[in-house]
């Protein structure tokens, strides 16, 4: 009777309780341990299918690149041989707007400028000269389409925009030897042709300044 009686004195409960909280913190740090080797796990997946995502994305991209580059963009117009001598007059294009020949000595700012008013033709064509893009349009253009390809333009240095009333299509793209009439912002053959000629290898004077030119 004594030794049942010693059994159950206050002293051997606390003992009891205090080996019950043990026991629980015990179980509650394997828990905690096994959702923190879990959850570490999740992430290094995670790590893991994303930069194989982010690198086949990478991969895709410059594939996609490489392929419009490579290819002809369709409907696009070409001149070969075209002047290069610097004039200090008005010089009577045989296309418009003009993608090469005699030119102002002084670039127009294309440094993804976005040009509201019509700009110099001859200062326009230098810019051509140093591997820009240049899209022009006529007061028959739709607003959403002049607004898209001013963001393009505002993105993408070595381009710039501006108005030309007399050309014969709302929407039209130029390079150096190389122009380009589009119905649409949307077409895809302008990222084509921004890919492919935006300091292209039809760029006479590559790496020349976009900036540091005219901007009126």
């Amino acid at each position: 009777m004594a030794s049942a009686k010693k059994q159950h004195t206050p002293a051997t409960a606390r003992r009891a309780k205090l080996d019950e909280a043990r026991r629980k913190e015990r179980a509650r740090e394997r828990r905690s341990r096994i959702i923190t080797i879990t959850a570490a796990v999740a992430v290094v997946a995670g790590l893991v299918v994303g930069g194989a995502y982010l690198m086949n994305a990478a991969d895709d991209q410059d594939k996609a690149e490489t392929a419009a580059k490579s290819s002809p963009v369709q409907g696009e117009k070409s001149w070969d041989k075209l002047s290069q001598e610097h004039v200090a007059k008005k010089v009577d294009y045989p296309m418009n707007p003009p993608v090469g020949g005699d030119h102002n000595p002084v670039w127009m700012n294309c440094d993804a400028d976005v040009y509201t008013e019509a700009i110099p033709k001859e200062n326009a064509v230098h810019s051509l000269e140093h591997g820009a893009v240049w899209v022009t349009y006529t007061g028959e253009a739709k607003p959403a389409d002049v607004k898209k390809l001013g963001e393009r333009v505002s993105a993408t240095p070595y381009s710039l925009m501006s108005p030309v009333e007399d050309q014969a299509a709302p929407l039209m793209l130029s390079a150096w030897g190389k122009q380009l009439t589009v119905k649409s912002a949307t077409d895809a053959r302008v990222a084509q042709f921004f890919t492919k000629y935006v300091q292209g290898p039809q760029t006479p004077e590559p790496g020349a300044a976009c900036s540091g030119g005219i901007s009126k």
